[in-house]
């Protein structure tokens, strides 16, 4: 007589739950949302890269001289003037920059195939077990060439619009540089004005306290993380520029501003300045002992920038593993190009400063940060006290 209402009891265990079902209907509807949101978001940015990239660009900008703009403040100088002044001088030194930089940089371009010639004529001894395949390949062509009859003509197909294509895109470069100078200058000017905005949407006033305290400490750390990698990058182009012009390199000034915007590409920058830097001093220098002084005095200053100085001044906060880095800069290339992978790892730096002060997005900074972090768990004692777990 007592089985029946446990027999009824364990059949109204087995029937689904309506309110399990509705969740998780509910949670795989937010993740073909987020899904969905996240591929128009690249779909965007890779089809409107002409407006998304100078404005983000724009505001890397803004936020890199912030400090400086608030420093000023408090010696008394208004928002206005010395964000004028600062974009005023980034301009000066942009111009200067291209225009120093534009008659060495097109005569390397023009000379890439005598480049290539003297780099092999100075590896010859290296090639040897290589020559017997470049014979067979000269004579194939050779052959190739005296087969052809002689009432056949080549026909070169000539592109049209080259001049009209340089012409574009000088127009939209210099339309990208208009609007990320002047973007930047609003946003400087402006102050703290999106920062009350920002605030003012919410309601409570211990909402509007903690957006507060969330906005200043994300703007401050990423301001200060890239104003000074930044300012370092700037010491070292220097460094590997003036080591390159004592050694006798031809062409230091491009070496040392190639080496300082490389820079912003971990390990593969590097390594990319080491390798140029090696090829234009074997062709440059008599010996190849002398040579690979250069690629030496740059792999040098490297580690020393890499291994003691950044971590110095910039911390182990906002270090980031390498392979979330190689990921984005993998993705912004892909991207945006040069451009794109040059803005990757301050833009996952950004990223991962919002994740850190988000309980909702800690498990994504946690993943991008180089280092897990410890939490130490304090548990009561037998006596009362406690004791680190």
């Amino acid at each position: 007589m007592k089985a029946e209402p446990a027999a009824s009891g364990a059949g109204i265990a087995d029937e689904p739950d309506p309110r399990a079902e509705a969740r998780a209907d509910t949670h795989l509807m937010r993740s073909l949302l987020v899904g969905i949101f996240v591929f128009m978001t690249v779909y965007a940015l890779y089809f409107a890269r002409a407006f998304f990239m100078p404005v983000i660009l724009a505001f890397l900008l803004a936020l890199t001289l912030t400090p400086i703009v608030r420093l000023l403040r408090k010696r008394g100088i208004p928002e206005v003037v010395s964000a004028t002044l600062l974009v005023l001088l980034s301009i000066c030194v942009f111009a200067s920059a291209g225009y120093l930089l534009s008659g060495p940089v097109i005569d390397l371009l023009n000379n890439t195939s005598s480049i290539g010639q003297q780099l092999t004529e100075r590896l010859a001894q290296l090639r040897r077990p290589l020559e017997r395949i470049t014979q067979i390949s000269h004579q194939v062509e050779q052959m190739t060439q005296t087969s052809q009859e002689p009432g056949i003509q080549k026909v070169a197909v000539a592109q049209s619009g080259i001049l009209s294509a340089a012409a574009s895109n000088i127009l939209s470069a210099g339309t990208g540089l208009t609007i990320i100078f002047v973007l930047s200058l609003f946003l400087l000017a402006s102050g703290t004005m999106f920062y009350e905005k920002i605030i003012q949407s919410f309601a409570s006033l211990s909402e509007k306290k903690r957006a507060m305290r969330v906005v200043y400490d994300v703007e401050r750390e990423i301001s200060h993380y890239l104003l000074t990698v930044a300012i370092i990058n700037a010491g070292l182009g220097t460094v590997i520029g003036l080591g390159l012009w004592a050694l006798g390199m031809p062409n230091p000034l491009v070496w040392g501003v190639a080496a300082a915007l490389l820079n912003f590409l971990p390990y593969v920058g590097a390594l990319m300045t080491i390798v140029l830097v090696a090829i234009m001093a074997l062709i440059s220098f008599d010996t190849i002992s002398y040579a690979l002084l250069a690629p030496a005095f740059v792999l040098l200053c490297d580690i020393v920038e890499g291994q003691f100085v950044t971590p110095m001044v910039v911390g182990r906060r906002l270090e980031i593993n390498a392979v979330a880095i190689f990921i984005a800069i993998a993705f912004w290339s892909w991207l945006w190009g040069f451009v794109g992978a040059l803005m990757a790892v301050p833009l996952l730096v950004v990223v991962k400063v919002f994740c850190d002060h988000f309980d909702g997005l800690s498990h994504v900074g946690n993943f991008l940060a180089a280092q897990q972090t410890v939490v130490v768990v304090e548990e009561p004692t037998e006596e009362g006290g406690k004791a680190p777990a």
